[in-house]
C-alpha cells in the first residue's frame, strides 16, 4: 500500500478535535459546497422550530439540534437540496422575564416607568446578544444551518402574516372577546392559555389545608364543614356545593361526606341540602354586600379528600365560575393584576394571596368557624416562563373558537406519521379535549394584536401593514415598527361608523409567533420575491432574510420532517398545525419526530440551586459534541434520557474501540512494504458483507428517523470488526498482507459514511486521515452508497459462529478459568452453521478439539415463566409445573419444551443448564456449548507460555517499542521448561534470541 497515512495518537482530544475541524470547515466552505452539490436536485423540506433567543442553550436544547441536524446530514448525503434555515423566537413573555430580571424590574408598573420604548429597546438588545449566543453554540455542536439566513419572530413581516391569520378567524366568526376565569401569573401580571398550562411545571408545593364552618341559616346548631387549600379564596365564597346523590352524615351539629364507619345523628342525601342559606365567613367584608350564600348541586363533587362540601368562589376558580353561570351565582374577584388583595376586602387589601393565609386563618380563629388547620403538599401549576404559583382570575381575554377547527384538524393528524406512534395519539387527545385559544396577553414586546373596537359594537381587525396605513387616521409618522409603544399611538376609522378607534393594549400568545413560521418564511401568497423581505422592523440588521414568493412557499410547504420535544405537541405543533388548517385546510407537516426529557444521570431534573445542572458550553468543552450527540442519538426518544458526565466516560470508551480500530490500520499499513492485494480470503469476504449489512441496517433506520437503531448497528458492527475481523487477522497485519489492509480500510471508510451524521467530528476526522487519494476532501461530500452484495450464508455463519464463542468464554467465566489457559475439548449443541469454523473457534477458544453434538455433560431445569404461562394456561399450569419439576418433558428443536401436553415456547419457560463436574457449561439462543475443564501438564505450560507471551508483549508497549522492533528476551532459570515453545514465543513478541538467567525473578526485555 503505497500511501502514507498521518498517525492517530492512543487516545483522541474530542474538544482539540472539533475545533480544528470546524475552522477546517469554514476555512474550506464545506457547507457551502455541500449545498451546491444538491442544489436543484429533489427537495426535502424541514421547518425549525425556533428556539428562544432570551438565554444560552441548555444540553436539552441540544439534544434536539443534534436530531435536526443529523437528519439534515443524512438527507444531504441522500443528495436533497434543502433549505437549512435557523428560526428564533424573540418577543413574549420569555424574553420579557429576563429582561425584567436584568433591569431589576418586579412588577408591570415599574416597566411602564421605565418606558416602553426603552424596555421594548433592551429586549431587541437581549434577541440580538443571545442570537448569536446560540449560534455559536450550535456551530459547536456541529450543527450545519444557513446562520445568515435565519429568521426572526418579531420581525414586521411575521406579525403581518399573523395580522392576515387573525383577520381570516375574524372574517370565520371565530374571534371573540371572552369573559371567564383563567390562570394568571401575579409576577408576569397576564392569563396563560390552556396549551402553556399543560406545558407549564406542576410542583410540589405546601398549602394549607382548612376545615372551616359555614352555619346554616334557619338550622338551629347546624353547619357546613368545607375544606380549602386556597383561604385567600374564603372572603370571595359566595356558595357551597354538594353531590346530590352522595350520603352526608350530621354528627354534633357539622354536615359532612357520610363514612360507612362512622356513626351520625342523621344520614341524607345531599340533595337534601341543596337551597339550604348559610352565613359565610367574611359577609362583613364590602365585597360581599348583597349576596345571598346557599348550597348548590355539582356532581363532580369529590368524595376522594375532604369533606364532600365544596366552597365556591367564581371569581378564583375555572369551574366555580362554569357553576356560577349554571346557578346565576354572583363573580367576585378578590384580586388585582399582582396577585394582591383589592380594597373591597378590608383587612385583607393589599396583601398578597400567599400574605393573606395567615390573617384569614387567624380570622377563622377568631369567630369561631375552623375546625382545623394544617398542612397539605401537594402538585400545583406554575408560570411556565418565571415559576410563580399560578391562581385564577376572571378578564377579559381574545379568544378564539375552536369547535369548527376542531375536526379538520383532526383529520389532518391522520395524514401525519408521528414517531414515536403512540405521540399521534396525544396529539388526538389534545385536539378532542382542547378549550377555546386563549391569544391575548396583558404584557408589552409581543405581537400587537389587530383589533379595533368601536363604540358602535364592531370590531376592526387590521390584516396587513398597507391596510394599516390606508385606514390610519393619526401615528403613522412615528411608526418605527410593529411593537409597543408605536403601533399604539396609530388610530384607524371605523368600517363600519367611521369613527376613529385605537388598538386594543393586548399582545398575542407567543405561540401565533411561532405558529405562521411555515407561511411567512416560505412567502405564502407573496407574489413577488423580495430580497431581505422577511428581515424587516425589530429583525432588520440581524438577518438576510428574504421573504420568497409564492411559487417557492408551493414547491417546500408542507415541511417533510419536523422534529420537538414532546411538551411541543400542545404548544408548536398544535399552532402551526391550527394555524394550517385554517389558512390551507392541511397538516403543515408529513412526518414528526418527537422526544422527551432530558434529566441528570441520575434520573433526576437539573436544576442550577440543586448543583446538577450542566450547561451547553460546559458539556462541550469537557465531553466534546460528538459524545454529546451519541448519548442523544443512542437514547430511545420516547423516554427520558439520564445525561451527565457518567455515562459520557462510557460513551466515549465505546468509541474509543472504533478508534483504535482505525489506529491499527494506519500504524499496520505505514509499516507494510505495500503490494497489490491477492485473492480474498473468506473472512474478508464477511467483513466486505458485514458492513454493507450495515448500510442497509442502518439506512432502513436513518428512513425511519430512529437513531437508537442507527447507533446499535453501528456499535455491533465495530464489535465484529474490532473483536472478530481484527483478531482473528493480526498474523496477516504482521505480515503486511495486502488484501487485510485492503479490506480493512475500505470497511473503515464505509462505516465512516454511515455514522457521520451522528458523530461527524470525528467522522471527518478520520475520513482526513483514511481517504483515497482521488477521493473527496471532506466525507460530506461523499454521496450516499446503497448497500452492495451480501453473502447471507456467510453472515448467518459467522454470526452463529460468534455465539459460540461468546458461550464457550462465558462457560470459562464460570469455571474460573483464564482465557487463555488452553483445554483439551468443547462440545457444541445447537449451532449447525458454525461447522465450517471449527479453526476458529478452536483458536478463539484455546481447545484442542470441537465437537458438534448432544451436549450430555449438562444437568437441565426448566421451570414455567409464570407472568406469560398463568394467564395462558390457567388451572393446567399446576400440572406443567409438576412436569417439568419432575423432569418429564421433551426438549424441542426450536429451544421449546413439550410437557403434561402443552408446547411450550422459548419465552414461556426459564431454563437453567449447569455443567456436571468437571464441564464449564453455558446456553443462549437455542445454543448449548460445554468446556472439559481439566488440565494436563502439556495443557498448563501451554497456558503459561501464552501468559509469558502477554506480559512480554505489555512490556514491549510499556518501552514504546515500533512495531517492527526485535527484541531480546530473558528469563528466569525457573521458566527454562518453556523453551521447547521457543519458536512460538519467538514469533508472537518478535524475539531474536530468548535467554535464561538464574539471578532474575521476572522477563526481561531489550531492544535487538
Amino acid at each position: 500500500m503505497a500511501q502514507t497515512f498521518p498517525s492517530l495518537p492512543a487516545v483522541p482530544d474530542h474538544s482539540a478535535l472539533e475545533r480544528e475541524i470546524l475552522a477546517w470547515w469554514d476555512e474550506r466552505g464545506i457547507f457551502q459546497q455541500l449545498r451546491e452539490q444538491n442544489r436543484g436536485a429533489e427537495r426535502w423540506s424541514f421547518i425549525d422550530g425556533p428556539i428562544t433567543a432570551n438565554n444560552p442553550m441548555g444540553v436539552h436544547h441540544a439534544w434536539g439540534r443534534t436530531l435536526k441536524d443529523v437528519f439534515q446530514r443524512y438527507k444531504a448525503f441522500r443528495g436533497f437540496d434543502q433549505r437549512y434555515q435557523n428560526g428564533f423566537d424573540c418577543q413574549g413573555l420569555w424574553v420579557e422575564v429576563e429582561v425584567e430580571k436584568a433591569l431589576g424590574l418586579n412588577s408591570k408598573r415599574e416597566i411602564e416607568e421605565y418606558g416602553l420604548a426603552e424596555f421594548a429597546a433592551r429586549c431587541k438588545e437581549r434577541v440580538a446578544e443571545y442570537s448569536e449566543v446560540i449560534t455559536d453554540e450550535s456551530r459547536r455542536l456541529g450543527m450545519w444551518m444557513d446562520w445568515d439566513n435565519d429568521y426572526h419572530t418579531f420581525s414586521d413581516t411575521n406579525i403581518e402574516y399573523i395580522w392576515r391569520f387573525l383577520k381570516a378567524v375574524h372574517e370565520r366568526s371565530w374571534l371573540y372577546k371572552g369573559h371567564r376565569s383563567t390562570p394568571w401569573c401575579p409576577r408576569c401580571g397576564t392569563s396563560i392559555s390552556q396549551h402553556e398550562l399543560f406545558a407549564g411545571e406542576y410542583k410540589e408545593l405546601d398549602h394549607p389545608s382548612l376545615y372551616v364552618r359555614f352555619p346554616l341559616k334557619d338550622r338551629d346548631g347546624e353547619a357546613l364543614v368545607v375544606w380549602t387549600t386556597t383561604p385567600w379564596t374564603l372572603p370571595a365564597n359566595v356558595a357551597a356545593a354538594v353531590r346530590p346523590d352522595a350520603d352526608y352524615g350530621l354528627r354534633k351539629g357539622e354536615w359532612r361526606m357520610a363514612r360507612e364507619d362512622e356513626d351520625y345523628d342523621r344520614i341524607g342525601k345531599g340533595q337534601e341540602l341543596v337551597g339550604f342559606e348559610y352565613e359565610a365567613p367574611f359577609e362583613d367584608l364590602t365585597a360581599q354586600h348583597g349576596v345571598t350564600h346557599r348550597v348548590i348541586p355539582w356532581e363532580n363533587v369529590s368524595l376522594e379528600e375532604g369533606s364532600g362540601i365544596v366552597h365556591i368562589a367564581p371569581g378564583a376558580g375555572t369551574e366555580d365560575f362554569e357553576l356560577s353561570r349554571i346557578h346565576d351565582l354572583p363573580v367576585l374577584v378578590a384580586i388585582d393584576e399582582g396577585g394582591r388583595m383589592t380594597d373591597e376586602y378590608g383587612p385583607f387589601a393589599g396583601l398578597t394571596t400567599q400574605e393573606v393565609e395567615q390573617p384569614v386563618i387567624d380570622a377563622l380563629g377568631e369567630r369561631g368557624l375552623l375546625v382545623e388547620a394544617g398542612r397539605i403538599i401537594h402538585r400545583y401549576p406554575t408560570c411556565w416562563r418565571c415559576g410563580t404559583p399560578l391562581l385564577f382570575r376572571v378578564v377579559d381575554d381574545w379568544f378564539i373558537a375552536c369547535d369548527e377547527i376542531r375536526q379538520p384538524m383532526l383529520d389532518a393528524n391522520t395524514t401525519v406519521e408521528w414517531t414515536p406512534p403512540h405521540y399521534g395519539k396525544r396529539m388526538d387527545d389534545w385536539l378532542r379535549n382542547m378549550g377555546d385559544w386563549n391569544i391575548s396577553r396583558k404584557r408589552y414586546f409581543g405581537l400587537p394584536l389587530p383589533f379595533y373596537p368601536c363604540e358602535c359594537g364592531v370590531v376592526n381587525v387590521v390584516g396587513s401593514r398597507a391596510e394599516l396605513e390606508e385606514r390610519a387616521t393619526s401615528g403613522l409618522d412615528q411608526l418605527q415598527e410593529l411593537h409597543r409603544p408605536w403601533i399604539d399611538e396609530v388610530a384607524i376609522s371605523c368600517e363600519s361608523c367611521g369613527n376613529e378607534v385605537r388598538r386594543v393594549t393586548e399582545v398575542g400568545d407567543a405561540w401565533l409567533d411561532a405558529g405562521i413560521v411555515p407561511f411567512s418564511t416560505l412567502g405564502w401568497q407573496n407574489p413577488e420575491w423580495i430580497d431581505g423581505g422577511y428581515a424587516t422592523g425589530a429583525a432588520r440588521g440581524l438577518s438576510g432574510a428574504d421573504l420568497p414568493d409564492h411559487a417557492y412557499w408551493e414547491k417546500w410547504f408542507p415541511a417533510d420532517w419536523i422534529s420537538e420535544m414532546r411538551e411541543q405537541i400542545r404548544l408548536w405543533f398544535y399552532s402551526i398545525s391550527f394555524m394550517s388548517v385554517t389558512l390551507e385546510g392541511r397538516a403543515p407537516y408529513r412526518k414528526v419526530l418527537t422526544y422527551e426529557k432530558l434529566l441528570d444521570e441520575h434520573g433526576r431534573e437539573m436544576h442550577r440551586s440543586w448543583g446538577n445542572a450542566i450547561s451547553a458550553d460546559e458539556a462541550l468543552d469537557r465531553m466534546g459534541a460528538d459524545v454529546m450527540r451519541w448519548m442523544y442519538c443512542e437514547q430511545n426518544p420516547g423516554q427520558n434520557i439520564k445525561f451527565g458526565y457518567g455515562p459520557a466516560r462510557e460513551v466515549d470508551r465505546r468509541l474509543l474501540t472504533f478508534w483504535n480500530s482505525v489506529k491499527f490500520f494506519v500504524d499496520y499499513a505505514n509499516v507494510s512494504p505495500g503490494g497489490e492485494p491477492g485473492e480474498l480470503e473468506p473472512l474478508d469476504r464477511w467483513l466486505h458483507s458485514r458492513v454493507e449489512q450495515l448500510v442497509v441496517e442502518a439506512t432502513d433506520a436513518y428512513e425511519r428517523f430512529w437513531t437508537p437503531d442507527i447507533v446499535a448497528s453501528f456499535e455491533a458492527f465495530v464489535d465484529d470488526l474490532s473483536n472478530w475481523y481484527i483478531r482473528r487477522s493480526r498474523r496477516r497485519f504482521w505480515d503486511g498482507d495486502p488484501a487485510a489492509l485492503e479490506t480493512l480500510r475500505t470497511a473503515l471508510l464505509r462505516s465512516l459514511v454511515v455514522i457521520a451524521p451522528v458523530m461527524p467530528f470525528l467522522a471527518e476526522h478520520l475520513w482526513r486521515v483514511l481517504r483515497p487519494l482521488d477521493g473527496p476532501e471532506s466525507i460530506f461530500l461523499v454521496p450516499w452508497q446503497e448497500a452492495g452484495e451480501r453473502d447471507e450464508a456467510l453472515l448467518a455463519e459467522v454470526s452463529e459462529t460468534r455465539r459460540v464463542v461468546d458461550l464457550g468464554r462465558q462457560a470459562r467465566a464460570t469455571s474460573q478459568l483464564k482465557l487463555r489457559q488452553p483445554l483439551r475439548r468443547l462440545v457444541v449443541q445447537g449451532a449447525p452453521l458454525a461447522e465450517k469454523h471449527v479453526d476458529e473457534i478452536r483458536e478463539e477458544l484455546r481447545v484442542k478439539e470441537v465437537e458438534f453434538g448432544d451436549v450430555e455433560a449438562t444437568e437441565l431445569r426448566v421451570k414455567p415463566n409464570l407472568p406469560v404461562l398463568g394467564p395462558k394456561l390457567g388451572k393446567e399450569l399446576g400440572g406443567v409445573r409438576v412436569a417439568l419439576e419432575a423432569g418429564k418433558f421433551e426438549e424441542l428443536p426450536d429451544g421449546g419444551f413439550r410437557a403434561a401436553g402443552h408446547e411450550l415456547s422459548a419465552d414461556e419457560v426459564l431454563v437453567e443448564r449447569t455443567g456436571k463436574e468437571g464441564w464449564a457449561v453455558a446456553h443462549g439462543d437455542g445454543v448449548t456449548v460445554a468446556l472439559d475443564t481439566a488440565l494436563d501438564p502439556e495443557l498448563e505450560v501451554e497456558g503459561r507460555v501464552l501468559d509469558l507471551i502477554h506480559e512480554l508483549n505489555a512490556k514491549r508497549k510499556e518501552a514504546g517499542l515500533e512495531l517492527t522492533d526485535r527484541i531480546v528476551v530473558t528469563l528466569p532459570q525457573a521458566a527454562s521448561d518453556l523453551l521447547q515453545h521457543e519458536d512460538w514465543i519467538k514469533e508472537e513478541v518478535l524475539a531474536t534470541e530468548i535467554r535464561t538467567d538464574g539471578e532474575s525473578v521476572e522477563p526481561e526485555i531489550a531492544k535487538a
